[in-house]
């Protein structure tokens, strides 16, 4: 199966409307009524919605199969992908992983977790994986720097 390709930025605001609460249902309803007020709950200081669909329309990104299938992002820089991990797991820059200069290490997912990313990142980055207690040690590097 062939996953929709969005963008980046479309990624983030998806995972943080999750993170902040709209339910899988919510989200697909948000999404189906081409409504920016139905992202109320997650807009704040940093997420902003009011392009998500004009964008979304304008680079042929399709948001309800990104929802209800998944998608695969078109390029991912290292903070947006800093700012991915944090949305769609949970986590803290600050204490679960380390961003360096073209790489992210010390990232510790379950399997669950670990099929996500790959199902979701661009291609410009390559994953080694190690088997860990409770899960699997992730380094992500963009391509070429390996």
């Amino acid at each position: 199966m062939q996953l929709t390709k969005i963008s980046q930025n479309t990624a983030i605001l998806l995972e943080h409307a999750r993170k902040s609460g709209l339910t899988s249902s919510e989200l697909l309803e948000a999404v189906r009524s081409g409504e920016n007020e139905r992202f109320q709950i997650a807009q704040n200081g940093h997420f902003h919605y009011g392009e998500l669909f004009a964008y979304a329309g304008e680079h042929g990104e399709d948001l309800e199969k990104a929802v209800i299938e998944g998608y695969k992002i078109t390029f991912n820089t290292r903070n947006g992908l800093k700012i991915w991990l944090e949305e769609t797991f949970h986590l803290s820059s600050e204490s679960d992983f380390r961003v360096g200069e073209g790489i992210i290490e010390g990232l510790k997912l379950k399997e669950e977790q670990l099929a996500r990313l790959k199902e979701a990142l661009a291609v410009n980055w390559t994953l080694r994986e190690e088997p860990a207690t409770d899960g699997v040690q992730v380094r992500l590097t963009v391509r070429g720097l390996q």
